[in-house]
């Protein structure tokens, strides 16, 4: 069985204890975060070092009036440079290490709240990345303490800033030292984040290009030839020819959840380089227009000018594409149409032409994305090698796609 605890218990004043030290934490913090607290630290260490400064014995200040004010502009000026020049470190430091050496030098003493004045600011220092000021302010203090005479309270004061200055330099050192540690691997993982990111991206951009490009070529082909064989084939049974119907509906029902499917890949990946490695280039250009020709059943002509030299295979391959996606384009949107592919080779640039004599551009269906995937393929391979790509009604009639590619593949603007 549990046993219950009380609220005067040992169990709960400990927690109550670890709370209180956590509120105590929580507000010092806030407490440092203020923007006037070095100021008001600065004032209250001024006060404190002008009150041991009278407190003295009149030998060392306290009421004798002629070194007394002395030392107490030296009390003063030991410790509030700390807040009027927070946020110059160098300047406050040196400002309270001059009165301090001064201090022991012309008086042999010096304020507890002068020594931890110049305590934080070679803490500040090391933080700052300034140590071999905060070593050249530190010698004065050991300098004084070997010349010192033995066993007066002035020469304790000096060893222990002595011994203490360069620790709090060393100090605030090893804490800059962290600091950059931890924001270096922060960074690093920030940068092995976003390429990460950027390579799925990328992986991911491709992956639709090529499910485009291809699968969805070869499925809107088994669609058009299909309806082709129900139409031509003469004598068919009526079975067969709701079979060869069911297929093309099929294959329009897999084009259209392709389409949905690349819609949800492409959601993230706008602005990605296309992928330039190669698979087909223009060498197997007279085998796409073959199956095209078979497919659609229509007259496709190839007329090449310019003199004709290897390309790039990113520029090939993306010439490829290009081509392969108006075909398919020109059997979904005008079935029968003859097409013209042009391809005219100058000395920087490859101009590709792809016109057919159809009914001119498609009307966008009102629940159409914004793009078309075909089109903004089309468009990424191009701007992808640094080429250029226009779209539109053909003079005389039908539709036109104009690319212009450059002989050598550039990185996409």
């Amino acid at each position: 069985m549990l046993a219950r605890r009380d609220a005067g218990s040992p169990a709960s004043e400990d927690n109550g204890h670890v709370d209180r030290a956590g509120d105590w934490a929580d507000g010092l913090r806030r407490a440092a975060a203020n923007p006037h607290a070095p100021a008001v630290a600065g004032a209250l260490l001024a006060v404190a070092a002008v009150a041991q400064s009278f407190a003295l014995p009149p030998g060392q200040g306290g009421i004798d009036w002629g070194p007394g004010v002395g030392l107490v502009m030296l009390a003063l000026f030991s410790t509030l440079p700390l807040g009027l020049l927070w946020s110059y470190p160098p300047g406050a430091a040196v400002a309270v290490g001059a009165a301090c050496v001064l201090s022991l030098a012309a008086f042999h003493t010096v304020t507890v709240a002068g020594l931890i004045a110049q305590l934080i600011v070679l803490y500040r220092l090391g933080r700052s990345g300034a140590q071999l000021l905060a070593a050249v302010l530190a010698l004065p203090y050991l300098v004084l303490a070997l010349l010192g005479p033995a066993g007066t309270a002035a020469r304790i004061l000096t060893v222990l800033l002595a011994a203490l200055g360069p620790g709090a330099a060393w100090a605030g050192a090893v804490r800059r030292a962290r600091s950059e540690a931890a924001a270096h691997s922060a960074a690093r993982e920030v940068i092995a984040g976003s390429l990460l990111e950027h390579t799925v991206r990328g992986e991911r951009a491709r992956v639709s290009r090529e499910l485009h490009d291809v699968v969805a070529h070869h499925i809107s082909m088994i669609a058009v030839q299909a309806e082709t064989a129900r139409l031509t084939t003469a004598g068919m049974p009526v079975a067969g020819a709701q079979r060869l119907s069911a297929i093309g509906d099929t294959a329009r029902a897999a084009l259209t959840e392709m389409r949905r499917l690349l819609g949800v890949l492409r959601e993230d990946t706008r602005g990605d380089v296309a992928e330039r490695r190669p698979q087909p280039g223009l060498a197997q250009l007279p085998d796409l227009l073959d199956e095209a020709r078979e497919a659609s059943g229509a007259g496709i002509r190839l007329i090449v000018g310019g003199f004709v030299t290897s390309l790039d295979p990113g520029v090939e391959l993306a010439a490829y594409r290009i081509i392969q996606e108006a075909l398919t384009n020109t059997r979904r949107h005008a079935e029968g149409a003859a097409v013209d592919v042009e391809l005219y080779y100058t000395a920087d640039a490859l101009w590709l032409r792809v016109r057919d004599n159809g009914p001119g551009p498609p009307v966008a269906a009102p629940d159409a994305p914004p793009g078309a995937h075909g089109l903004l393929g089309m468009r990424e391979r191009a701007a992808a090698v640094g080429g250029e790509l226009r779209t539109g009604t053909a003079r005389g009639g039908g539709f036109a796609v104009e690319a212009r590619l450059p002989v050598a593949a550039e990185a996409a603007a």
